[in-house]
C-alpha cells in the first residue's frame, strides 16, 4: 500500500515521546504524529490522549525526501475532540481559592524582596555615620 499525502489510514501507536507519538502504518512503515497534531485542544502531555497499542485513524500530511512521514490525528477526525482516551480532568478551582493563592504567593515574594533590600542597606535602624 502506497502512503500518499492526504490519505487516511489506520495505524497502531508504537511509541510515545514528549513531542509526539510514533504510529506503525500498514506495510510496517512508521510515521510521526507531532504533539500539535494529536487533538484540537492544547496538548501538554501526549499520554493524556494516547497509549501504546492504541489503534488510531491518521491522515498523512507530508512525506519528505528522506521518507519521513508526518501524520495528523486531528485532521483525520475533525469532529472528534479527543482520541481513544479521555483527557485527564483538571480539578476546578474557585476564583476565591485562586485569589487566596495569589495573595499568599505575592506576600511571600514581597517578604523575600524586603529582606534582600534591607540586607543591602544594612538592615533596619542602622545609622550611616
Amino acid at each position: 500500500m502506497a502512503i500518499d499525502v492526504g490519505s487516511i489510514v489506520e495505524g497502531v501507536v508504537t511509541g510515545i515521546t514528549n513531542f509526539g507519538a510514533f504510529i506503525e502504518l500498514p506495510d510496517r512503515v512508521t510515521g510521526l504524529v507531532h504533539i500539535s497534531e494529536v487533538a484540537d485542544a492544547y496538548v501538554k502531555d501526549v499520554r493524556d490522549y494516547l497509549k501504546e497499542q492504541d489503534h488510531v485513524k491518521v491522515k498523512v500530511i507530508h512525506v519528505d525526501e528522506k521518507g519521513k512521514i508526518g501524520l495528523s490525528i486531528k485532521q483525520a477526525n475533525p469532529t472528534v475532540r479527543n482520541t481513544s482516551r479521555e483527557r485527564r480532568v483538571q480539578p476546578t478551582v474557585s476564583f476565591e481559592d485562586k485569589l487566596a493563592k495569589f495573595i499568599k504567593d505575592s506576600d511571600e515574594r514581597q517578604t523575600e524582596f524586603r529582606r534582600a533590600t534591607e540586607s543591602k542597606r544594612g538592615g533596619r535602624g542602622s545609622s550611616r555615620y
